[in-house]
């Protein structure tokens, strides 16, 4: 097995985990200017959804999974609508909500926990009918090329919502500029929970491809909303692409950084490129 090659397929799965945490982060970044730390959490919901249906009632692993990702995309806009948005309309700080935002991750996670204990779980291998892919040299698993295509198939699918329709035009005006997307008729309310359900489903199906490669735990969420903001900061906060190129970056700055030292060095890598970003370049790589 080339060493090379497989760092590099390593670096590209990763990347596309990141990618879906930062499109979602991005995309309720952009509408609402705060720092969403909750959106890690719908990760873990999305995963422990699945889990749920699979073990207690038996329900096919696709339909689980699907239902899985609206479970997570249902509670960002619940969150929305009964937490965020009454505090915005009280004119609530940044800072303010951002704390919010954490309490709500908290609380969630460890309800998850008490629910479900802090064992780890593993969801069954949803692809047990492929065998694995060797490429250039190297080998990814089945799961690993559907995280890649999900990857693909959301940037692509995000970046045609926010650019050919209006529901995508009316998410660029409420980023623009809120206060004057009310003056013009749009429901400004209505978009941002529309906004949440969507970032949070994303996070859900990063959460649920991460459930099926390797297992499910209360504390997923955080390691994951962690990689997907330092991808959206260096990428370029609020921006789609950008956060698309961060995660990328980061995956390869992270993968080829220890090819020789400990992996326990992985994290140290991630926080400092974003320290080098944030001294360097702080507007990312794609400027608004």
């Amino acid at each position: 097995m080339d060493f090379v090659a497989q760092l590099t397929l390593n670096s590209i799965i990763a990347g596309s985990l990141y990618t879906l945490i930062a499109l979602g982060f991005n995309l309720t970044f952009g509408a609402t200017k705060f720092f969403n730390l909750a959106h890690g959490v719908m990760a873990t919901v999305a995963g422990y959804t699945v889990f749920w249906l699979t073990e207690q009632f038996g329900l096919n692993l696709f339909v689980g999974a699907l239902i899985g990702i609206f479970a997570a995309g249902g509670v960002g806009y619940i969150l929305d609508r009964f937490i965020y948005a009454p505090m915005r309309a009280r004119k609530a700080s940044n800072m303010v909500l951002l704390v919010a935002s954490l309490g709500v991750f908290t609380a969630l996670e460890s309800i998850i926990a008490i629910i479900f204990t802090s064992q780890f779980q593993r969801l069954p291998d949803i692809l047990t009918s492929f065998s694995h892919v060797r490429i250039a040299g190297g080998s990814i698993t089945p799961i690993h090329v559907l995280i890649i295509l999900s990857a693909v198939v959301s940037s692509i699918g995000l970046h045609l919502l926010l650019t050919r329709t209006l529901f995508g035009k009316a998410i660029n005006a409420v980023s623009d500029d809120e206060e004057v997307s009310k003056i013009v008729g749009i429901d400004t309310r209505k978009i941002m929970g529309q906004v949440f359900f969507i970032g949070s489903a994303l996070a859900g199906l990063a959460g649920v491809l991460v459930g099926f490669d390797t297992g499910i735990q209360p504390i997923m969420g955080l390691p994951l909303l962690l990689k997907g903001i330092i991808a959206a900061i260096i990428g370029g906060i609020g921006r789609l692409w950008g956060g698309v190129l961060g995660a990328f970056l980061l995956a390869f700055v992270e993968n080829f950084g220890i090819w020789h030292i400990s992996g326990e060095w992985k994290d140290a890598i991630a926080f400092g490129l974003l320290i080098l970003f944030l001294i360097f370049r702080p507007e990312g790589i794609i400027k608004k």
